[in-house]
């Protein structure tokens, strides 16, 4: 039975009797005994022998204490008469709880009074209990460093025609930290040689490609760049020779070599003359710095849809750099003008200015004396007008003496700076002022430096002035 429900046998008798039978069940805990121990009710004369709302003997009835909050409102009571409002006035005084049935125990007993507080003892360790497992220090596995590693990296995917390219220096791709299955360890691909003729000895050197990037950087751009320029002259000097040995070219290059030390492949400072002149003559930190720009960049390539690129630099721009064809003549997808404002401001010798003969460009350019006497009407100084520029600002087409030619033949032919300048006739001498230095295609050393200064990386320089290109590993590439 439940505690809110007590069963209630309703007798009926004389009210003598009624009193009677209420003071016994008083020891019993019984419901209307409490009720007229505390004087709530009254009884009614005229109802002797008889129930309001014919009540039947033996009904259940569930004591609700929300709904006994007044005399007026409390519910008529087994072998209790209704109240007689007309006699006295009800009490405002709220009902005691009720007791429990008889022989039943409080649910909190007297001989357990811990009990409650044992709960909350027990919900405020569990309460402090969850942060501390959930805080709990968990193995992780930690990435395996690069001295480690006995795998050859996954080669990074290469960027379609058309889509954006990655804007992070690739390196050697993170492991993860836990492995999805145990696999074979794949062989790490062979590092290539390169075959290099050097011009002072005559000889032609063999050693590991890496090694031959050092000299090359080393020859190619001055130490004092920052590190992010040198990575980007490490990628872009590996790139140009893993596009040759791809192609198996030796062209320019004597029998059993692959390239020259000299300009005309790359420039390039054999390991000996390196240990000789900087390691031992105060230049080692120079070294060292060059040393690590190849380290972080090692077997990084730039490509385009999947091969290797030419990848031409030079010194100094004159603000922007030029597209393939203006040069040489054939148009390149990733060789295009871009703007490089950083030449400007950088390079010590951006504009410089020489001072010729009008005899020394008459003969420099193939003119002849009857030629420029009936271009210029018998004039002393010949006539020079430009035709067209490129969309890189130099020179495209220029006329000297009534010959035309290209602003490239004119550096060329009189050994000028760049194919950006202007000119000034002094009596028999002409003074040419140029702007930059170099032919102009692909990467400017002294912009790429400014893009570094400002906080650009090797990669980020690279995309700007290579066109759509993406990157790869040499060793994947040449296996």
């Amino acid at each position: 039975m439940k505690d809110s429900q007590v069963r209630i046998r309703i007798p009926i008798h004389h009210p003598k009797e009624h009193r009677q039978a209420s003071l016994a069940e008083e020891g019993s805990g019984s419901i209307a005994t409490s009720l007229q121990k505390i004087k709530l009710m009254q009884q009614q004369p005229d109802t002797r022998g008889t129930l309001s709302g014919g009540v039947k003997p033996n009904r259940r009835i569930t004591a609700v204490p929300s709904a006994v909050n007044s005399v007026d409102t409390a519910l008529p009571i087994a072998g209790a008469a209704v109240h007689d409002t007309r006699a006295a006035s009800p009490l405002q005084v709220p009902l005691p709880h009720l007791r429990p049935s008889a022989g039943r125990a409080p649910r909190w007993g007297n001989r357990r009074p811990w009990l409650p507080f044992a709960a909350m003892a027990g919900v405020l360790v569990l309460a402090m209990a969850v942060p501390a497992l959930m805080a709990w220090p968990r193995q992780i596995a930690q990435p395996v460093p690069p001295s480690s590693r006995t795998a050859a990296p996954a080669a990074p995917s290469v960027t379609a025609k058309g889509e954006t390219p990655v804007t992070r220096l690739p390196g050697v791709p993170p492991i993860p930290a836990v492995p999805a299955a145990p696999t074979r360890s794949v062989p790490v691909a062979a590092e290539p040689d390169v075959r290099v003729y050097v011009t002072s000895t005559g000889r032609t050197e063999t050693l590991p490609l890496e090694q031959y990037i050092v000299g090359v950087v080393a020859a190619e751009m001055p130490p004092s760049f920052e590190g992010e320029a040198l990575k980007a002259q490490a990628i872009a000097a590996r790139t140009f020779i893993a596009r040759r040995l791809l192609a198996d070219d030796t062209s320019g290059a004597p029998a059993g070599a692959d390239v020259t030390d000299t300009v005309k492949h790359q420039a390039y400072i054999s390991k000996a003359k390196l240990t000789r002149e900087w390691g031992h003559s105060g230049k080692s930190a120079e070294l060292a710095k060059i040393q690590q720009a190849v380290r972080d960049t090692k077997d990084t390539i730039m490509v385009y849809e999947g091969k290797p690129i030419t990848a031409s630099f030079f010194s100094t721009s004159n603000g922007y750099t030029e597209n393939s064809e203006d040069v040489w003549a054939k148009a390149v997808p990733y060789l295009r003008s871009v703007s490089s404002p950083w030449d400007k401001q950088l390079a010590p010798r951006y504009t410089e200015t020489v001072t010729l003969s009008r005899q020394s460009v008459f003969d420099r350019l193939g003119l002849s004396r009857t030629a420029i006497a009936a271009s210029t009407g018998g004039g002393r100084m010949p006539e020079i007008r430009i035709l067209s520029k490129t969309e890189g600002h130099r020179i495209k087409k220029i006329e000297v003496g009534g010959s035309i030619f290209t602003g490239p033949e004119i550096r060329n032919k009189l050994g000028l700076r760049s194919a950006e300048f202007t000119w000034k006739a002094e009596g028999d001498r002409i003074a040419i002022t140029t702007y930059g230095y170099g032919h102009g295609v692909g990467m400017s050393q002294w912009g790429a430096n400014g893009m570094a200064k400002e906080g650009h990386t090797a990669t980020q320089i690279l995309l700007h002035y290579y066109t759509g290109i993406s990157f790869a590993q040499a060793s994947r590439i040449l296996s």
